[in-house]
C-alpha cells in the first residue's frame, strides 16, 4: 500500500518535474476546471492584492484582515475563490500548454517588457515588493494575463470589475488609473465579457470621467476603451454615456492639442469608431460632434502631421495620419454631413500633396487613404476636377499609389475614377505638341502598372465567377471612361508624331512608339472584354 503510494506521488511529480517547490500541484479534488496556463488561485490572490488599502489592512498593505465597513464585499470575493477551488485546472503555473489567444487590439502593459520569463519570475517572487511598486507589478501581470480569454474569466468571476471600479473611485494615483484601466480594456477585448463591464454599476460613467485627468497615458487607455465599447454590441449604452456635449468637447480638445502621437492615434481612433459605428451610435454622437466643429479639427490634425512628415519623417508618427485620414474617408461618405469637410480646401491640398509625396512605401496606406478621400471630394465637387487635370505629378502620383493598393479593389476603382475626371478635363486637340507628348510619356511610363491593375482585375472577377461579377464592376464607369480617354490622347499623339520627330527639340521628350502601341492595346482589349461581359448580362 506504502508503495503504490509513493509511486503516485512520484508520478504527480514526474507531471510537473518544473513545478516550483512553494507551487505543489493541489489535490485533484481542488483544481479548476479551467484551460490557463497560470494557477487561478493565483490570479485570485494577485486580485485581492490590489483591493484599495482602505478595504484591506495588512504590515505590508496588500495582503491580511478586510476591513469591517467592506465586509461583505471582501467576502463575496472568498466565497467565489471557494466555490471556484472544487473545479479542475489543468496545470500549475510553469506546464507548457497552448499559447494565450492574444489579438491585435490586446495591450502590453508598458512594465510588462520582458516577456513570460519576467512574468513568472514576478509571480514566483512576490515578497520582494511592497507598497506602491507592488501595487503596480500585481497590476501589471493581471494586466497582461487580461489578454487570454481563460484567465479574463477568471478574472471577472472574482470581481476584478468591482476591485478595479474601487481603485478608480479612490486612487489619487495615475499609474493606479492608468492600470485599472489598461486591465479593463483588454478585458473588453473579449466580448463575452463586455457585458459583465456594461452591467457593472457605476464602471462606464467612472471610465468616462477619466477623459478629464491630465495624463497622457491614462487618457490613452481610457480612448481605447471607449473605442472597444462602441464597436462591441453594447455600443448604444457607451454612446449614451459619451453624448454629453462637454465630454465630447473634451474629447476634440485634447485629440487636436496634444503632441504625443500614439494619444492622437488612440483618440482619432475613437472618432473613427463613432463614425464607422452602428447606425444608432452616429445618430447620437455625429451631429454634437460636427456642431463643435469636427470637420475642421481633423484637418487641423491632418495639417500637423503632414507637417511633421514632410520636415521630420518619424515613423512613430505614421500610424495616426492613417487613423486621422481613415476618419477623413469615413466622414467624407456620411450622409448629411459630407458635404462641409468635402469643400475644404486644405483638406484636398494636404490629400493632394500625399499623393504626390515621394517616399510613398513609408506611408503606403496613408496614401492610398488620400487617395480614396480625394475621390470622395470629387464625386462632391466635380469642378475641382479642371484645375486638378494640370497638375501631371500629381496624376503620376496616383498611377503610383496602384501598387499599394493591389488587394483592395474599392481603393482602385477610387484611383480610377479620379484619373477619368481628370483626363475628361484634357483638351489634347488645344495641347501644345511639347504638352501632349509630356502628357502621354507620363501614360506610358505607367503602362506597367496600368496593365497589371486590369490583369489583377480579371484574374479577381475569374476566381469570383460563382458570384456573377464582371470585370470593373467594381466602378465600370470610372476604369472604363479612364481608358477610353487614354485611348484618345493616344491616337492623338500617334496623328501628330510626325511634327514632334521632326522637331529637334522635342527629342528627348518622345514618347517610345512601341510602348504607345503596347498601351493602346491593353486599353482596347479591357473595352473590349468588359462590353462583352456587360453585354452577356
Amino acid at each position: 500500500m506504502a508503495s503504490e503510494e509513493g509511486n503516485e506521488e512520484e508520478k504527480q511529480v514526474g507531471e510537473h518535474p518544473d513545478a516550483p517547490a512553494h507551487h505543489p500541484s493541489a489535490p485533484h479534488d481542488e483544481l479548476f476546471d479551467i484551460s490557463t496556463t497560470v494557477d487561478p488561485s493565483y490570479i485570485i490572490s494577485l486580485i485581492r492584492k490590489l483591493l484599495p488599502t482602505h478595504l484591506g489592512n495588512a504590515h505590508n498593505g496588500l495582503d491580511g484582515c478586510d476591513a469591517p465597513g467592506e465586509e461583505s464585499k471582501t467576502n463575496n470575493m472568498e466565497e467565489s475563490a471557494a466555490s471556484l477551488s472544487k473545479d479542475r485546472v489543468s496545470s500549475p503555473l510553469h506546464q507548457d500548454s497552448e499559447a494565450m489567444d492574444i489579438v491585435d487590439d490586446f495591450d502590453k502593459p508598458s512594465c510588462q517588457e520582458g516577456g513570460d520569463e519576467d512574468l513568472y519570475s514576478k509571480l514566483e517572487k512576490p515578497g520582494l515588493l511592497a507598497g506602491a511598486e507592488a501595487w503596480e507589478e500585481y497590476g501589471c501581470i493581471l494586466w497582461d494575463l487580461a489578454a487570454s480569454r481563460d484567465h479574463a474569466e477568471l478574472m471577472v468571476q472574482n470581481l476584478v470589475l468591482e476591485v478595479l471600479l474601487a481603485n478608480l473611485t479612490v486612487s489619487e494615483s495615475v499609474r493606479v488609473m492608468e492600470v485599472s484601466l489598461g486591465i479593463i480594456g483588454n478585458l473588453a477585448c473579449h466580448e463575452v465579457l463586455m457585458k459583465h463591464i456594461v452591467s457593472t454599476n457605476g464602471l462606464i460613467g467612472m471610465i468616462v470621467d477619466q477623459l478629464f485627468l491630465d495624463d497622457t497615458q491614462c487618457l490613452i487607455e481610457a480612448c481605447r476603451l471607449l473605442t472597444l465599447g462602441l464597436q462591441s454590441n453594447e455600443c448604444i449604452i457607451w454612446a449614451d454615456y459619451l453624448k454629453s456635449e462637454h465630454i465630447l468637447h473634451r474629447i476634440l480638445w485634447f485629440t487636436e492639442n496634444t503632441l504625443n502621437s500614439q494619444l492622437i492615434e488612440k483618440s482619432a481612433g475613437l472618432l473613427l469608431a463613432i463614425l464607422e459605428g452602428q447606425q444608432e451610435v452616429t445618430h447620437i454622437l455625429l451631429p454634437p460632434l460636427m456642431e463643435l466643429g469636427l470637420s475642421s479639427r481633423l484637418v487641423n490634425l491632418l495639417t500637423f502631421e503632414m507637417n511633421k512628415l514632410t520636415s521630420e519623417r518619424i515613423p512613430e508618427r505614421y500610424p495616426a495620419l492613417d487613423v486621422i485620414l481613415r476618419a477623413i474617408e469615413a466622414l467624407s461618405v456620411v450622409d448629411g454631413h459630407s458635404q462641409e469637410i468635402c469643400s475644404n480646401k486644405q483638406l484636398l491640398q494636404l490629400s493632394c500633396d500625399l499623393v504626390k509625396f515621394p517616399d510613398k512605401v513609408e506611408v503606403a496606406n496613408s496614401c492610398v487613404m488620400a487617395g480614396v478621400v480625394i475621390a470622395n471630394i470629387l464625386s462632391d465637387v466635380a469642378d475641382l476636377a479642371s484645375e486638378m487635370s494640370q497638375d501631371l505629378p500629381f496624376l503620376q502620383g496616383l498611377f503610383d499609389i496602384f501598387s499599394f493598393a493591389s488587394d483592395d479593389p474599392e481603393a482602385r476603382s477610387a484611383l480610377w475614377s479620379i484619373i477619368a475626371r481628370l483626363l475628361v478635363q484634357v483638351q489634347e486637340d488645344e495641347m501644345s505638341p511639347l504638352s501632349l507628348n509630356q502628357f502621354v510619356s507620363i501614360l506610358v511610363s505607367k503602362s506597367d502598372i496600368i496593365e497589371d491593375d486590369l490583369l489583377d482585375l480579371q484574374s479577381d472577377d475569374c476566381s469570383q465567377q460563382d458570384k456573377s461579377l464582371t470585370p470593373g464592376r467594381t466602378n465600370p464607369d470610372g476604369r472604363t471612361k479612364a481608358l477610353r480617354r487614354i485611348i484618345i490622347i493616344l491616337n492623338k499623339w500617334t496623328t501628330s508624331k510626325d511634327f514632334i520627330e521632326g522637331n529637334d527639340a522635342m527629342e528627348d521628350h518622345h514618347a517610345n512608339d512601341v510602348n504607345v502601341g503596347r498601351l493602346l492595346h491593353c486599353c482596347h482589349k479591357f473595352i473590349r472584354i468588359n462590353a462583352k461581359s456587360c453585354s452577356l448580362d
